[in-house]
């Protein structure tokens, strides 16, 4: 069995796949790791709660854009587990064409995503939009030539830039709107931070097929913890919650094979 960490600024998103099935998904924040046992044991934990023996686990992946972590991470998973641990950076071989004029540039989650992406979709033009604590928009060409994307903030990061540099400016939950004109402050503010994302992705995606995929059919997928909320605003053509893990196995895999 392989266990996977995906290790974002908020929540470590964690997978155990067997046979390229995903038998187990988990999340854990990132603020909470600690020490090297405190993040073992809680590893340790969880598998046995989805029944899985933890002597059951003979390899291990991360992909990590909080490099502070990186050092208890593999020192967990090594000692823990008793594996190697492969880690999705830079210089990795993943069968992607990076075309960012720096690749050591690209985040690690964005790789796995990409490389999810064309694996789930092969020979497409694919665009990912992967919602978490920042928004991050990539294109991915059907000849798998990674070509680069966009960062814009999340929306619990748009919320929390507000409530701590606004002084009337509060904390709302962040949820689909009634309606585009919101009727208290927090209405507004749960008003700007859905539809002002959406309209941001929208312009996105029409500016992606005006520059490289012209005449040509793509493919728009979407994940990551907010990806949900815009299910029904025809912004996605499909919705993969796993995409970064199913990623980062098949990244496994391949550096397995070559």
């Amino acid at each position: 069995m392989l266990l996977c960490l995906d290790v974002g600024n908020t929540h470590i998103l964690g997978g155990v796949f067997k046979d390229d099935k995903l038998l187990a998904r988990f999340r854990y924040a990132t603020h909470l790791i600690g020490t090297s046992d405190q993040l073992g044991i809680f590893l340790i934990h969880i598998l046995q709660a989805n029944n899985i023996t933890p002597s059951e686990i003979n390899a291990t992946a991360i992909c990590s854009v909080v490099p502070s972590c990186d050092y208890t991470l593999r020192h967990t998973l090594s000692h823990y587990f008793k594996t190697d641990v492969f880690v999705l950076q830079a210089g990795v071989k993943t069968g992607l064409n990076i075309k960012y004029k720096n690749p050591n540039e690209v985040g690690a989650d964005r790789i796995a995503n990409a490389i999810g992406a064309v694996s789930a979709f092969p020979n497409k033009n694919i665009i990912v939009i992967d919602m978490g604590t920042a928004t991050t928009v990539c294109a991915i060409t059907k000849t798998k030539d990674y070509l680069g994307g966009t960062i814009l903030p999340g929306m619990r990061l748009g919320m929390e830039s507000l409530k701590n540099n606004a002084a009337k400016l509060m904390e709302v939950d962040i949820e689909i709107p009634h309606r585009y004109i919101g009727r208290t402050t927090r209405e507004s503010i749960q008003a700007g931070l859905f539809f002002g994302q959406l309209g941001a992705l929208r312009e996105v995606i029409v500016g992606y097929k005006k520059e490289v995929f012209i005449n040509d059919a793509v493919t728009v997928v979407g994940t990551g913890g907010f990806s949900q909320l815009f299910k029904d605003q025809a912004l996605f053509d499909m919705i993969v919650p796993d995409l970064v893990l199913n990623g980062l196995y098949k990244a496994y895999e391949f550096s397995m094979n070559h």
